[in-house]
């Protein structure tokens, strides 16, 4: 699968680890940033994603900030961006299932890597279920 990766600073120690278990999955993996702790500002690195994700150069997005909140908010600003911000492999399950999901955001401030690399695999793993579904998700454009 072809995935677009983008942190802020607080978030690029867990993207680094997210992206090495991706590549030994076998991933295609696009890292969109940040490289290092130097601040910057999330907007950017959601814009990146997004626009890789809608236009269709990766299939899903990983995007991961301190909380994981503003990131997300910038992410789905972005029509045919659905951005999941998860905590637990419910979450990121139902994310998929119910929404069809193609960005998944993690907390790096709140959500311990063991569960975020939990969260990641249900999230690539899982594929929509449609019907009833589909017409909601039809409804968010």
């Amino acid at each position: 699968m072809r995935i677009a990766l983008g942190a802020d600073h607080a978030g690029v120690a867990a993207k680094q680890h997210l992206k090495e278990t991706l590549v030994r999955a076998g991933h295609e993996v696009s890292d969109l940033g940040t490289q290092g702790e130097a601040s910057v500002d999330y907007p950017d690195f959601a814009h990146a994603v997004a626009h890789a994700v809608a236009e269709g150069r990766a299939e899903r997005g990983v995007l991961i900030c301190g909380t994981g909140i503003g990131i997300s908010i910038a992410a789905n600003r972005h029509p045919g961006i659905r951005a999941a911000l998860c905590h637990d492999t419910t979450g990121a399950r139902l994310s998929r299932q119910h929404n069809d999901a193609n960005v998944l955001v993690l907390g790096a401030r709140v959500t311990g890597i063991e569960t975020a690399l939990d969260c990641l695999s249900a999230f690539l793993s899982t594929p929509f279920e449609g019907g009833r579904h589909s017409r909601r998700v039809d409804k968010m454009g």
